[in-house]
Formats: C-alpha cells, sequence, structure tokens
C-alpha cells in the first residue's frame, strides 16, 4: 500500500535492545521462539514461597559501575541495558550525536513496589527503626525513575519521563515516542516498556488472591494461553527498547531499517478495574487500522496480549472474532507463553519477537496449547510450531491493560 504521510512523518524502527526470560538480545530471543523453549523457571518469593516466574540474567555490569548498582534500581538497571543495546544495535555515534534532541519513553506497571516494599521488610528487622530507611528511597521509586537512570548512564540531556499504562504501557512508550518524533520535539527517541514485577512479593499475592496465578509442577509449562487448562498469569520480568527515527534521518545515515509503525490507536473500556471489554478492544483494532488506511485482511501476523486467566482470553477473542472473523491470512500467536507476563514490557517484547518476520516470514508459536478452549477458537492459532509464510508484510500487537487501557501497534515492513 502506497504511503499517505510525508517522509518526515514516516516513523520507523532502527535499533533494537532486549533483556528477556529466555534471550538478552534479539537473535537469542527470537531463537528461543522459533526453537519453543520457554523462559519461566521456579523462582522463590517472599511470603510465597516458589511459583513460576520469568527471570532475566542479563549482564548487570555490562554498562554500569557497582556502585550505581547499589545505588540504583533493578528496573533502572534493565532500562540502561536495553537502552545501550538498542543504541549499539542502531549504530549511533553518541559521540557526534545531539543529546539534547534524543527522547526517553519508557512504558512501566508497578515501578517503586519493590522499593517500598524491600524498606518496609529491612526495618522489620530493626524493630521498624526508621533510621533504617535507605536515604536512595525517594529516587528509587519516583515515576520517572527507569528513564532517568537512562538519562544519568548516557548523559542525554533530552526530555524523559515514564508512561503508566497498566500492562499497555509497552505500547504506549512506543507511541509516545512516535508522537514527539511527529511533533520534532525530539530528533531521536529511546522507547519501550520495562518491568522489575517479579522482586515485589504483592504482585503475586494479589494474582494468588484474585485466584489469577498460574501453579505448574513444571514452570515451563505454566503460562498457556487459550488452553483449556489454563489457571493464571505468569509475572515476568523483562525490558525492550527501540531505537526510533524519522525515515529521511534513517536513510541519510544508512541505517539498518526493522520496520515502519504505520498504525497505532489507544482507548478505554470503562467498565471495570480488571475485566477487559471485548466491544471497546475491538474499536480499537479498527480504529488503529484505520489510522493505517489497512484492512483487516492486510495482516499478516496478529500477536496476542492475553494472559492466559479463565475470562481475559476469552473477552480478547472475542473482540478478534468480531473484526477478524473470516479472514483466512491472518495468522495468530502469543508471546507469553514462552515468558509469561513482563508487564509494562509485555507490548515491545511481544513486538520484537515476531519483528524478524519480515525477514525470515516464520511465525512463531505459541506454545503450551495442548486443548484449545472452544471460547478462545480463532482463525489460524499458530500452536506448538512455527509457521512460515510466504511473505510477512504487517504485524498487529494487541497490548491491554487494567482499568480497561487498550493499545495497538501496527508496523509494516519497510519497503522504501
Amino acid at each position: 500500500m502506497e504511503n499517505r504521510v510525508s517522509p518526515e512523518q514516516r516513523i520507523v524502527i532502527t535499533g533494537v535492545g532486549l533483556t528477556a526470560p529466555n534471550g538478552n538480545n534479539l537473535t537469542d530471543f527470537r531463537k528461543s521462539l522459533l526453537a519453543g523453549i520457554s523462559g519461566v523457571q521456579k523462582f522463590e518469593t517472599r511470603y510465597m514461597g516458589e511459583v513460576p516466574a520469568g527471570v532475566c540474567d542479563f549482564d548487570e555490569l555490562k554498562y554500569q559501575k557497582r556502585k550505581a548498582l547499589r545505588r540504583g534500581t533493578r528496573a533502572g538497571s534493565v532500562s540502561i541495558y536495553c537502552a545501550r543495546e538498542a543504541v549499539l544495535d542502531a549504530g549511533w555515534d553518541m559521540d557526534t550525536v545531539d543529546r539534547s534532541r534524543i527522547g526517553v519513553y519508557l512504558g512501566v506497571t508497578e515501578h517503586g513496589n519493590v522499593e517500598t516494599e524491600n524498606e518496609v521488610h529491612n526495618i522489620s528487622q530493626y524493630d521498624y527503626d526508621v533510621k533504617y530507611w535507605s536515604h536512595h528511597h525517594n529516587p528509587r521509586t519516583v515515576a520517572n525513575n527507569p528513564a532517568g537512570e537512562v538519562t544519568l548512564n548516557m548523559k542525554i540531556t533530552g526530555p524523559h519521563y515514564t508512561i503508566g499504562a497498566a500492562c499497555a504501557a509497552g505500547n504506549m512508550g512506543v507511541i509516545q515516542g512516535l508522537q514527539m518524533l511527529r511533533l520534532g520535539e525530539v530528533d531521536r527517541a529511546l522507547a519501550g516498556g520495562i518491568s522489575e514485577s517479579i522482586h515485589t512479593f504483592g504482585i503475586f499475592a494479589s494474582f494468588d488472591s484474585e485466584g489469577a496465578l498460574a501453579r505448574n509442577e513444571d514452570p515451563t509449562k505454566a503460562s498457556r494461553p487459550f488452553d483449556a487448562d489454563r489457571n493464571g498469569i505468569v509475572c515476568s520480568e523483562g525490558g525492550c527498547i527501540y531505537t526510533l527515527e524519522r525515515l529521511p534521518d534513517a536513510l541519510k545515515r544508512g541505517a539498518k531499517i526493522y520496520g515502519e509503525i504505520v498504525g497505532y490507536a489507544i482507548n478505554s473500556d470503562a467498565h471495570d478495574f480488571i475485566l477487559p471489554e471485548p466491544v471497546r478492544q475491538a474499536e480499537c483494532i479498527r480504529l488503529a487500522l484505520k489510522k493505517a488506511g489497512l484492512e483487516a485482511g492486510d495482516m499478516d501476523i496478529l500477536n496476542t496480549h492475553s494472559t492466559a486467566t479463565k475470562l481475559g482470553d476469552i473477552q480478547e477473542c472475542t473482540a478478534i472474532r468480531s473484526v477478524f472473523a473470516g479472514e483466512k491470512s491472518v495468522w495468530i500467536n502469543n508471546t507469553k507463553s514462552f515468558i509469561g507476563h513482563t508487564m509494562g514490557a509485555a507490548g515491545t517484547l511481544e513486538l520484537a519477537g515476531n519483528l524478524p518476520a519480515f525477514e525470515d516470514n516464520w511465525v512463531h508459536p505459541t506454545i503450551n496449547l495442548d486443548t484449545l478452549d472452544p471460547e478462545c477458537a480463532l482463525e489460524n492459532i499458530v500452536a506448538n510450531q512455527p509457521k512460515k509464510l510466504e511473505v510477512v508484510n504487517y504485524i498487529m500487537n494487541n497490548s491491554f491493560g487494567m482499568f480497561g487501557i487498550n493499545s495497538v501497534l501496527i508496523v509494516q515492513r519497510f519497503q522504501g
């Protein structure tokens, strides 16, 4: 399809930096997804013992000194690693780039809980004497901490902030970066989402009290979207940050282009604290298609948000069915089946796992899908084995969150 926006309004992805429970760069992450390798393991959490979780194992000292690690947060460390890896992948020369024209926009969910829980636990060992409370607590817990740590580490003087949008936050970080580039507020953007969620026992305890925390003797089989035996969410940590640029700037410097963002949408259910509303989700999908000037049947890959909760999966499948019914060329997958729910990082990691399909034409599968729940039946779910297509031109990424915040991204294979 011919692009309808001016070249300066065309925004492309030129670098990817990530850490996931089953890979610390895009190449390894993609290999794990195509090979069916889960990153979920048994994880010991305070007060609850072992739970299945997605745990990252990246080199924290690759871009930080030990002193900075002690002062900062796990969220900040994930952010710095992903941002540095993205810049390296994009080939930005930070010695010549105008750092005042770089924006840092990161989606988060639970940031701040980890540090507060840890400090309360620490002073409990000293009869709750607050003199043992860390003087680093305030900068560790402010909402802009993850993006702020990136700017400190990389000496970026442009704008930075985090986007709190529950589990839609990763997509929202990318959308914010795109919008700021289109407005001319920045010339380059580091945009995506991160999560340190597994380091707060409260998130496990809350899902458990809701009856929505996954349990399985084999942790690699705990995350099972669409499966009749699914029993809840696997909480995970991770991060994925993209370098975004205007197309003329990327072409001028001969950048590798992973894909072009051609459509997006955000809306709200206005329905419930937790339970999604499929009519509003469907509206969000249709709005993204409209903005891109595309039809439902133009999509090649649809990556679902589904988290393996009983009702949540059914609601999203209902929304998808209403938009894509009868479309035989749209192939559906789910990345959470491999890595669990990485919360604020979910949208960006899940998109990243599919981006290489523009080159290799493989659709990674949904694993642990042994018995499809009839209420989740959709056309062309790719189950347990990857699917080779003739060509992949469009990828849609769904990312939804609590309080009914919905986000959809559409990325196109770059065609010049």
